[in-house]
């Protein structure tokens, strides 16, 4: 790739097949050179409104390209369109969903006892305490989280965790993940 070619000025269009296989049509936004990547907005011609694809793509993985003609900017203010609310929308559900999953990850804890965790969730309400494995809200199980080692919650509550773990450390030693 000639980094410093006119096809890769700012709102050129190009038609650009990569190293693996994909075809696809994109106007450059601009070329990073120090990192040799290319940014393209594709959706020229999809109909698709206001509404694009970006693509970033680094250039060594361009087969080959032909220069199509060149447009206006792409990111001329006037004309881009950014729909904020949506994409802080987005991010605050991604953080939401990276948030619980970060809760349900045992600290200090064995991999038997995040296996456990993750088999008991599969059926009931779980939740960490420190290392202490809370399930629907009352009943707690606690190292070295055998049946024995349940405790609290109402009697029906606890045999119920009880059985459901008896069942999940034989399933677990089954395949081999518990001890």
């Amino acid at each position: 790739m000639d980094a410093n070619s006119e096809e890769f000025g700012v709102g050129c269009i190009l038609s650009i097949k990569t190293t693996l296989g994909d075809e696809f049509d994109g106007q450059v936004i601009t070329f990073d050179r120090p990192s040799n990547i290319l940014i393209l907005q594709e959706g020229l011609n999809s109909g698709s409104g206001p509404r694009r694809n970006i693509r970033l793509l680094k250039a060594n993985y361009i087969k080959e390209f032909s220069y199509l003609g060149k447009a206006e900017d792409p990111l001329d203010l006037k004309k881009c369109y950014l729909d904020l609310p949506s994409l802080q929308a987005r991010e605050e559900s991604a953080i939401r969903q990276a948030e619980m999953e970060a809760e349900r990850i045992g600290v200090g804890v064995t991999p038997e006892a995040q296996n456990i965790f993750d088999a008991l969730s599969k059926t009931l309400p779980v939740r960490w305490d420190k290392t202490v494995i809370v399930v629907m809200k009352e009943v707690r199980v606690c190292s070295p989280y055998l049946p024995e080692s349940v405790s609290g919650g109402t009697p029906a509550a606890n045999e119920r965790v009880k059985k459901v773990l008896e069942l999940e450390r034989k399933r677990l030693l089954s395949r081999g993940t518990g001890q």
